[in-house]
């Protein structure tokens, strides 16, 4: 059974890389679009949802390779947020500010008005970093170890997070947000400093920001793979945030510059570079996993 599901979750990797605009497909964007509807009942009904499909794919090794190959396809960003990144940093590039404050709003629940160049580059290397670990290494490294309810309740989880913050009753979400979350956001820092060198990056740096610049912030996971991100660009980011409910005073992650439009583009590569390692790490957990069930 591990080994299907490792199969399975190479082929829904694929085909996310592979089906173009994932916000031209349906099921995807349904799924995307639950939590704002349906706020926490979401939650329990896909993890639900996933443990039946889970279930109906025991002692069959097609069936649980096809759940979990379309299941990874629904809920992974990797393609999404490399379309995106690369129109911002097209926008930035060509001096667009209001097409990339319109893309930025999209990934980042962040108020964009106002923002100028520096402050959108920032923004925007933030949220790739920020996204690369949500919406493509958490979902992969939860369905290796949980198959198709991993996945989903991964996922999902993110998703609400952003749909509730700053409304009644967000602390809940955000707290079981940390928890899901507390493995996979180190685990993409750790890949993120394996990457850097292949973009041209500097693995020394990611490491050492990662390592310094996190332990000033408020959140146990927030802002590790965005320091490991702006060390590996050898930029600054982070400090004052403004969002819907209010300012956030972060600290400064890195060290270096400014990120500009061409720290976007590196930002993007860098998450594709990234997704891959994740799919391999995936695929590792999800036979090791297995041999460890089969062992007990």
């Amino acid at each position: 059974m591990s080994a299907a599901r490792a199969i399975g979750l190479v082929l829904g990797v694929a085909a996310d890389g592979a089906l173009g605009d994932p916000r031209r497909r349906l099921p995807v964007t349904a799924f995307r679009r639950l939590p704002q509807r349906s706020g926490a009942v979401a939650a329990g009904v896909a993890v639900i949802g996933g443990l039946l499909l889970e279930r109906a794919g025991r002692g069959r090794p097609l069936v649980q390779a096809s759940a979990t190959a379309v299941t990874t396809w629904a809920v992974l960003g990797a393609a999404g947020l490399a379309l995106q990144g690369t129109e911002l940093a097209r926008d930035l590039e060509e001096s667009r500010f209001d097409p990339a404050r319109a893309t930025l709003s999209e990934l980042d629940p962040r108020v964009a008005d106002g923002l100028d160049l520096v402050g959108l580059s920032r923004a925007s290397v933030e949220t790739v970093a920020e996204n690369t670990s949500d919406a493509v290494v958490a979902p992969l490294v939860w369905g290796a170890v949980a198959g198709v309810p991993g996945l989903l309740g991964a996922r999902t989880v993110s998703l609400l997070r952003r749909a509730r913050m700053g409304r009644r009753g967000h602390w809940a979400i955000d707290r079981l947000d940390e928890l899901v979350h507390l493995v996979p956001t180190r685990v993409a820092a750790g890949l993120t400093v394996l990457a850097a060198p292949v973009v041209g990056g500097s693995a020394g740096g990611a490491w050492r920001a990662w390592r310094r610049d996190t332990i000033a912030h408020p959140s146990p996971n927030a802002g590790r793979v965005e320091a490991a991100f702006a060390g590996a660009l050898e930029v600054r980011v982070g400090g004052r945030t403004v969002y819907p409910h209010g300012v956030a005073e972060l600290p400064v992650l890195g060290v270096g510059r400014n990120p500009d439009a061409g720290h976007v583009t590196r930002a993007v590569e860098l998450s594709r570079v990234v997704g891959w390692l994740a799919g391999v790490t995936s695929v590792v957990l999800a036979v090791v996993a297995g041999f460890w069930r089969r062992s007990r």
